[in-house]
């Protein structure tokens, strides 16, 4: 019988967890409309049968080059346990439901610094986010931080995921699921 690679992610994950401050940081992969990839560590927020989760700024280089092609590619590594995760798939937005939720569980300081940032546009000075910092806080000063308009999520809907375990004489274990239709398919690859 084929294992869900969901259940053996959220296994590994928990083990990740008690060895690693941020078992959530992942490499997110992608390509722009001219075909540039791009690779960037993110935090995944979020994972269940139907994907990843990460959040940002929908203006940024990443949203903007998701929208131009929505798929991407994911990628753990947890070195206290031998283990790497490999996840590639389309995306999807999150629901404003969704994001939103996630928005109300993040500091004070990380809702505002949302809206203060113009993310991946350029900067003239520190002293320039700094001020803009301090015009989001007198703008809310007393109030709930609203989930900026231009600031959500997106879910990696997974097609293949990939476990790597490192082994001796680098004869490496890689299972490779593959998702065909609402099942998965498993097979190893040579290392």
């Amino acid at each position: 019988m084929i294992r869900n690679p969901l259940d053996v992610f959220r296994s590994l994950y928990a083990r990740a967890s008690e060895l690693l401050d941020e078992p959530d940081a992942m490499v997110l992969s992608t390509v722009d409309e001219h075909g540039q990839p791009s690779g960037r560590m993110v935090l995944c927020k979020g994972f269940d049968e139907r994907g990843f989760v990460f959040y940002t700024n929908l203006g940024s280089r990443k949203a903007r080059a998701l929208r131009a092609s929505p798929r991407a590619a994911l990628c753990f590594y947890w070195a206290p346990l031998g283990t790497q995760v490999r996840i590639e798939g389309v995306v999807e937005q999150v629901t404003d439901a969704e994001a939103d939720a996630y928005f109300a569980t993040r500091p004070r300081e990380s809702q505002l610094g949302a809206w203060a940032s113009r993310q991946s546009e350029t900067l003239a000075s520190r002293a320039e986010l700094d001020q803009r910092v301090g015009q989001v806080e007198e703008r809310f000063a007393g109030q709930v931080v609203p989930r900026p308009p231009f600031w959500s999520g997106f879910r990696v809907v997974p097609r293949t995921i990939e476990f790597w375990t490192r082994e001796a004489a680098r004869l490496h274990v890689r299972e490779h699921y593959e998702r065909i239709a609402d099942s998965w398919t498993q097979t190893l690859l040579y290392p």
